[in-house]
């Protein structure tokens, strides 16, 4: 499974005798699916699980239960996943999403990514992989199974053709230190990690973040590590440096 870093959620755990717990709500139309993810996470001390059918319950749901993160099909017969992704996004203080495929190369991975969902899972995940997953998705990371990341770079060799030039411009906008810092991102380095690796404070690192991302006009830091990618800079000489710097 792959993970990157992506936006901090901005909720706090809730605290339930004693344990920090996770809540989530699994949103699918398949009453297998929502059983299995909801017998599977609930087994999990730390994660509480609620589950709804439709893409026209799932906003409301999410506003009642003020869930940690979502799970949510991508395809819904009623509303898609796509819609109530943007409608969830744009909640006060929005949950981190995560769409559910059942297909290998999902043609809509990358809009789905670029509208600030957190990840991409197959609904045949392995079982012991859920649970840390949800964990991982809640500390402020991104989650791609190996089948969606392929998708994300081979699948669509032509949205990267037609956007090598802006991609590359925008890419130009950052200093050296923040086209270091963006490779770093993309390498799936937390603030803290990305300021031991270049002798920086953490609110230094924060701080380039944000300015990347202004300037790469982008919202999420896995946007901005599939933009650095499509730029290039991964193999470039930035990202050659930091690789001989890292020993890799």
């Amino acid at each position: 499974m792959h993970v990157l870093p992506w936006l901090s959620p901005r909720r706090r755990l809730r605290k339930q005798g004693g344990t920090y717990v996770i809540r989530v709500v699994v949103v699918d139309d398949e009453a297998l699916v929502r059983s299995g993810f909801r017998l599977i996470l609930s087994a999990s001390d730390d994660i509480e699980v609620v589950a709804t059918s439709t893409g026209a319950e799932a906003v409301e749901t999410i506003r009642r239960e003020r869930p940690d993160v979502v799970l949510l099909d991508i395809r819904m017969p009623d509303v898609d996943g796509l819609t109530v992704l943007r409608q969830v996004r744009a909640l006060p203080e929005p949950p981190v999403v995560a769409m559910l495929t059942t297909f290998d190369a999902d043609e809509y991975i990358l809009t789905a990514l670029s509208s600030g969902a957190a990840g991409f899972l197959l609904k045949d995940t392995e079982p012991d992989q859920l649970a840390q997953l949800v964990r991982t998705l809640m500390a402020g990371g991104v989650v791609m199974s190996p089948k969606a990341s392929r998708a994300v770079w081979q699948s669509h060799p032509g949205a990267a053709a037609r956007t090598e030039d802006p991609d590359t411009a925008r890419v130009g906008r950052l200093s050296e230190r923040e086209r270091d810092v963006l490779v770093l991102i993309a390498e799936g380095l937390s603030n803290a990690d990305i300021g031991t690796r270049i002798h920086l404070s953490a609110g230094t690192v924060k701080d380039h973040v944000s300015a990347i991302l202004t300037k790469l006009r982008v919202s999420s830091r896995v946007q901005a590590a599939l933009l650095a990618q499509r730029a290039g800079l991964l193999d470039g000489p930035v990202g050659e440096r930091r690789r001989s710097e890292s020993g890799l």
